[in-house]
């Protein structure tokens, strides 16, 4: 049973127990209740604080854990039904928020389910030692909980500019502003670089997150499509053409969901194409530390082969750590820095220096190229994993096996309800995620995204995809028949 299973289980049996104790009675200590329910101190820790956060126990520093008193009748509900006027007029309903692909892939799935849907590192995965040590670290700096720059701390801006582009680039610790995480780079990037409006080109299908921010920005998101070498330049010339847009946002390297990267020859004409119509490439480089171990040499940022400011870097150190270290940066040059700052400034201030402090002892130890070495490697085995059981159990699906990132893409045959059997898959015991969220328009076609960061082991991955070809199996009967060498094959 992992950490947040005995959390839960053991929080289950308090709640329950609680009722034998008068108000103010003591409930058993930690010791008693980790020999009893053989659980470990950290689990004992933080059921009590769930349950002091609930108002059911009170605790008291070297006395114990009492029963509290009872609470007061919950206060009588109120009549809301007014905001449905309130929010639905006037000329700011363009800003409602749709969070719906972002949320599915933050959601915990039930009990009992695995999870080839989560964005973040199973716990297992994360360099949660050297994190400890590096968070200790920083507490014991000098001016840790001082007011930081509104731009970052000067140190963690120069470590990005070398990490993104290189120690013999020109791009300089002035050029980057840090950030609270990826999505919130994009956020600043795109509030701040396009008008209310207009136009803004995403490739299709994307990340959902980042049609999320577009849309919530009041921006329209025009999709560019993407094949086997990235996004189609051809047709982004022809859409900064007929738009008129001013900005570009793409993931050039292992791309979310289709796991592709550009090839080299559109890296150039992706930066010729934006350049010549005035415009914008956002480039969301979320991936770069989630490289495999079997993966060929990665091709250089766009950011580092730009020295025209026409592209407006985003990088993160939250993927490959931990979903609490939200650090990130944007790289700009020329006056779009000014706007990304004033941006950033007016949503957050800034980020909080013991996340940056935390974030510069981490980069700057030897534990983090550990980490960077032995998650390239847990990456490659899981991968491995599900990709041969994705073969072994759903043969006749086509899927792109890509040496970085961490999810799989799965083509479904035409007129699968991908919907249907993403609950049908829940069903049984797997949660997966339908395509549909990440196509900017409609779809041109049926498929899945597999992420086998979430889970367990690689064993549970096997698992997983094992109940996933049951759910296809009872809720695809169309799919057995092209399975069996059907006219939808097309592996």
């Amino acid at each position: 049973m992992n950490e947040g299973s005995s959390v839960t289980h053991l929080l289950g049996v308090l709640r329950a127990e609680l009722a034998r104790y008068p108000e103010g009675g003591k409930l058993p200590s930690s010791r008693a209740l980790m020999e009893e329910h053989r659980v470990s101190p950290v689990t004992v820790s933080r059921a009590i604080a769930a349950l002091v956060a609930e108002g059911l126990v009170v605790s008291r520093p070297g006395a114990g854990v009492f029963r509290a008193g009872a609470r007061a009748g919950q206060r009588a509900q109120g009549d809301v039904s007014w905001q449905e006027v309130a929010l639905s007029a006037g000329p700011f309903t363009h800003s409602a928020a749709d969070a719906s692909g972002v949320l599915a892939t933050l959601a915990v799935p039930p009990a009992g389910s695995i999870d080839l849907v989560g964005g973040y590192l199973h716990p297992s995965l994360q360099p949660e030692r050297a994190l400890a040590g590096a968070l200790a670290r920083a507490g014991r700096r000098p001016g840790t909980w001082d007011r930081p720059p509104a731009e970052g701390l000067a140190e963690l801006r120069a470590w990005f500019a070398r990490d993104i582009a290189g120690p013999d680039s020109a791009l300089g610790d002035a050029d980057v502003l840090i950030t609270a995480g990826g999505q919130s780079a994009l956020t600043t990037a795109l509030r701040s670089l396009v008008a209310p409006g207009a136009p803004v080109l995403v490739e299709s299908p994307t990340y959902p997150g980042t049609l999320a921010v577009a849309r919530a920005a009041g921006l329209r998101p025009v999709p560019v499509p993407v094949d086997a070498d990235g996004v189609r330049t051809d047709l982004l010339a022809d859409a900064f053409r007929v738009t008129g847009a001013r900005a570009f946002v793409c993931q050039p390297l292992f791309h979310n969901p289709t796991g592709v990267s550009l090839s080299a020859e559109r890296r150039h004409e992706v930066l010729r194409i934006a350049r010549a119509a005035g415009a914008f490439v956002v480039e969301d480089d979320f991936a770069r530390r989630l490289a495999h171990a079997d993966a060929p040499a990665l091709p250089r940022a766009l950011a580092a082969d730009d020295p025209d400011g026409v592209v407006v870097h985003v990088r993160s150190l939250t993927k490959a750590t931990s979903p609490s270290l939200r650090v990130g940066a944007l790289t700009a040059r020329g006056p779009a820095m000014d706007r990304l700052r004033a941006g950033q400034v007016v949503d957050s201030f800034f980020v909080p220096r013991p996340l940056q402090e935390t974030a510069l002892e981490l980069v700057g130890s030897p534990a983090w190229n550990r980490h960077l070495r032995a998650l390239a490697g847990a990456l490659r085995d899981r991968r491995a994993a599900m990709a041969e059981a994705l073969h072994r159990e759903l043969p006749a699906l086509p899927v792109r096996v890509p040496h970085g990132g961490y999810h799989l893409w799965v083509r479904l045959p035409d007129g699968t309800d991908e919907a249907a059997l993403a609950a049908a898959a829940l069903h049984a015991g797997v949660a997966v995620t339908p395509g549909r969220p990440y196509f900017p328009a409609e779809p041109s076609a049926p498929h899945l995204r597999l992420s086998y960061i979430s889970a367990v082991s690689a064993e549970q991955l096997r698992e997983g995809v094992h109940r996933l070809r049951q759910a296809y199996d009872r809720a695809a009967p169309a799919c057995r028949r092209m399975d069996a060498g059907g006219e939808g094959s097309t592996r």
